[in-house]
Formats: structure tokens, sequence, C-alpha cells
């Protein structure tokens, strides 16, 4: 008999183990082009402005498009306006103007015509500012709304420096030529100087400079007048006047003056001193003079040698 012999097992062959393919790092074609729109800078504005506001415009749109709901949100922005206007913080009660004369204070309150307590948000200030300015006796304006519920009016008026006498009547001028207010309307607390003729109020700083030089005829001196818009003519109580030239009128009334001491020459038959020439002096005679002058001269004709009849 055969030996047996062992049957020898199947030799296993030992498997590789298995590994995952290595994933390609290179985006597919779609997620390529994607990255790449999203890098263009008009694209991310598009996606992140453009779309929401769109989104937003497109809802308001269709919402406004139904009248009852624009009449509904018209109805909720006025009550919310009314409540917050009509809180305690925003209410105005009274007005105070500081600055201004009784009748000027007066002037303001009846042109604004305000009736408190109202809301400080239906005053314009800058309105009002201009209104109260518009008033003539108003040089400057200023108004804020204070704490404690009060508007504070702060106003500088004109100062008026004379009275110039117009053709419809006497009204009272500052010293920029703004009429201020009718001599009738306001009570002066000293007399002021008068001057007259047409023109008068574009020269008021030469007929203020005048009237300090005609200091020593403060007792006689009546007043100014312009003539032809050129010159002046100091007029006296009694009637006389003095004539002065276009150019350095203060310079020739200082020289009628010097003669007026010298000679006295106010205090005589003299109605016209005419300072016009800055060569010479005319002088114009009262009608009485010259009648005298007149007779004189009749008599020394009469008798040529000076001798008396008789």
């Amino acid at each position: 008999m055969r030996p047996l012999i062992a049957e020898r097992a199947p030799r296993r062959v030992a498997t590789p183990p298995i590994t995952e393919q290595p994933r390609d790092p290179a985006p597919s074609i779609w997620s390529y082009r994607a990255q790449r729109l999203w890098l263009t800078p008009l694209f991310r504005r598009v996606v992140r402005v453009g779309l929401p506001s769109f989104v937003v415009v497109f809802g308001l749109g269709v919402y406004f498009a139904d009248e009852q709901s624009r009449i509904a949100f018209a109805a909720n922005v006025q009550d919310l306006r009314q409540s917050i206007e009509s809180r305690p913080e925003f209410r105005v009660n009274a007005m105070a103007i500081s600055g201004a004369s009784e009748a000027v204070e007066n002037d303001i309150r009846a042109y604004l015509g305000l009736s408190f307590p109202l809301s400080s948000f239906d005053l314009d200030l800058p309105a009002m500012r201009s209104r109260i300015e518009a008033l003539p006796a108003i040089a400057q304006a200023d108004l804020r709304i204070q704490a404690g519920g009060y508007l504070a009016v702060n106003v500088r008026e004109r100062v008026p420096v004379l009275i110039w006498q117009t053709r419809e009547g006497s009204v009272l001028i500052d010293a920029e030529g703004h009429f201020v207010a009718d001599l009738a309307a306001r009570t002066l607390e000293s007399p002021l100087p008068l001057i007259g003729g047409d023109g008068a109020d574009h020269v008021v700083d030469e007929a203020l400079a005048i009237h300090a030089a005609a200091a020593p005829l403060a007792d006689r001196l009546l007043g100014l007048v312009r003539i032809g818009e050129r010159r002046w003519d100091v007029v006296l109580q009694d009637g006389r006047r003095i004539l002065l030239p276009e150019q350095g009128a203060v310079q020739a009334l200082d020289r009628a003056l010097g003669l007026h001491d010298a000679t006295d020459i106010l205090n005589r038959d003299v109605v016209r001193l005419d300072l016009r020439d800055a060569e010479r002096v005319s002088v114009t005679l009262s009608p009485a003079a010259m009648e005298a002058l007149r007779q004189e001269r009749i008599r020394a004709r009469a008798n040529p040698t000076g001798e008396q009849s008789g």
C-alpha cells in the first residue's frame, strides 16, 4: 500500500488592499465658472445690493399699487407725526421779544399772528425771521426756541437820526438812510435834525457832518435842504439861507461861520449867503435893504458932489 500523503492546503494568494483613487483637485467646469463669476465685483454688487433692493422696491410697488393701502399708510404716517409733534417737549407756549420798543413789539406780534400753544414743527424760523426783518423799524432779528417751551425773538431796531421831510410827509430815517417810521407814529426822546429835498436820504452821513459843523447856529438852525440832488442849503429860522457848494460843504460852512464871527453878517439884512464859488462870497439883501440901497444910489446920482441940500 502506498503510504498516505497528506494533502497540502491550497496556497492563498494575498490580495493587495483596496485603496481609494486620489480626488482630482481641479474643480468642475460649473464650479469653476461659478467661482469666477463670484469674483466679479459687478456680480457681487448685484447679488448683495441690487437683488435685495429689487425685492424691496417690487414689494413696495405691489403694496402701494392698492389705493386702500396707500390711504392706510398715509393715515398711519399722519398719526405718527401728530403723536410726535404733540409731545410736551416739542410744544411752544409763549413768545418773548427783546430789544424792541413797545410799539415795535406790538407790530411784531400782530405781523406774525401766532396763536399759542403750538408745536415747534409748525414754526418756520427762517421764514419768520425774514418777515420780521421786512418791518421798516427792524435792522436784524434772531429767533430761537428755548428750553421751557417759549419762542425767544431778539431784534435790533433801526435808530432814527434824522427827520426827512418829503412830499408825502415827515418820516424818520436811520444813519444808512433806511425808512424807520412816520414821524407821527413815534414819540422822540430828543429833537432830531431836519432835512428835506429829493435824494437827501442817500447822503445822510454828509447831512450829519454839516449839522455837526453848524453847531454854533443850533439855536437858529431850521434844517438842511438838498438841492438838485447835488448840494445843500442851510436854512435858518428867519428864512436866511447859506448856499453850500457840491464839494467841500463842511469847509465852506466853516468859512461862513468865520465870516459871521468877523462881520456879524448873518444878523444883517442878508437873506442869502452864497458860497458856491470858492473864490468869492455873494450875498443877497432883503427887499427892504435893497430898497434902501436903491434910494441911496438915487441920492448919490442926484448929488454927485456929496453936498447936503438945503
